[in-house]
């Protein structure tokens, strides 16, 4: 195989996303639902005989050491392979969304690489290298919706029905370090129980099946200060509940989402509701996954 193209890499939103502790290295535990949506990076993957790895971007340049090219890396020397790749990337997803791009990106190359390369890496092998590059790279190495806790890297995968998202990127950025150092940070008063979400019934994640959803559980502990950080995130929310009823910011980026329901959901690829935001404000419809494009590329 010289080459593999058109490989996507879907971005991810945090339905909720609860604090609920602190380790004693300082990292936050969560819990969070991470739900595939249709709005997605495109890779492609040229092999190279000199052990070489090169990114070349179409449209802005991304930082010269991203998570691509150390998830090439990575793999490369684990695998002690010889062999090198062209790394073409066409990104679409904003950067600093809270949409998981980067960890979508570098599990999208893992994946490809895996086959370029002739490895045949089960996914079990894959999982440890994707956890040493970021928190959420197993999740998109997984494949399903999850369930997440820890601080992100305990999957537990469920289903999700089909759902259509309104989706908004402000111009402003917000690093996350400086959401978890806010004052401002929110904190659950207690952990999510399965039961409460996606499930009435109380019964137990169990594989990837999951009944009962109720999408408007939780809230994102991160909103308040996310919006004391940024006014276009609080204006992005309102923007949204004027529109559909409904808003919620995703991960620890500054993009918000809206569920929508009805008519409007059922016809979400048509749909538009750009028009009148700000000048440099950046919005999607979007709809939920099935599962991830590549699922199946390495073995369980």
């Amino acid at each position: 195989m010289r080459a593999l193209y058109e490989v996507p890499a879907p971005a991810k939103l945090n339905l909720f996303l609860h604090v609920v502790g602190k380790r004693p290295d300082g990292y936050h535990l969560l819990q969070s639902i991470f739900a595939l949506i249709d709005w997605a990076d495109t890779l492609h993957f040229e092999r190279r005989d000199d052990g070489a790895l090169h990114r070349h971007d179409s449209g802005d340049a991304l930082p010269p050491d991203d998570l691509c090219l150390r998830a090439a890396r990575a793999l490369q020397s684990q695998s002690g392979c010889g062999l090198g790749a062209d790394i073409h990337i066409e990104k679409r997803l904003p950067a600093g969304a809270g949409m998981g791009g980067g960890s979508s990106d570098a599990a999208s190359t893992l994946l490809a690489l895996n086959r370029l390369w002739g490895l045949n890496w089960p996914l079990s092998k894959l999982l440890p290298l994707g956890l040493s590059l970021g928190a959420d790279v197993p999740f998109f190495l997984g494949g399903t919706h999850a369930f997440v806790e820890g601080i992100g890297d305990v999957l537990h995968p469920i289903s999700l029905p089909e759902q259509c998202f309104a989706v908004v990127k402000p111009q402003q950025s917000i690093a996350t370090k400086d959401i978890f150092s806010s004052p401002h940070l929110a904190r659950s008063n207690s952990v999510a129980i399965v039961a409460g979400f996606p499930a009435h019934n109380g019964s137990e994640l169990s594989g990837e099946t999951q009944q009962g959803f109720d999408p408007g559980f939780g809230r994102n502990d991160l909103q308040p200060a996310a919006e004391a950080l940024s006014p276009e995130v609080g204006q992005a929310l309102q923007i949204l509940q004027s529109k559909f009823g409904n808003s919620r910011m995703t991960g620890s980026g500054s993009t918000v989402f809206a569920r929508v329901d009805g008519k409007e959901g059922a016809n979400c690829q048509s749909m538009t509701f750009a028009e009148g935001l700000p000048s440099g404000w950046v919005a999607r419809m979007c709809r939920s996954l099935e599962v991830h494009p590549l699922r199946g590329w390495a073995d369980n």
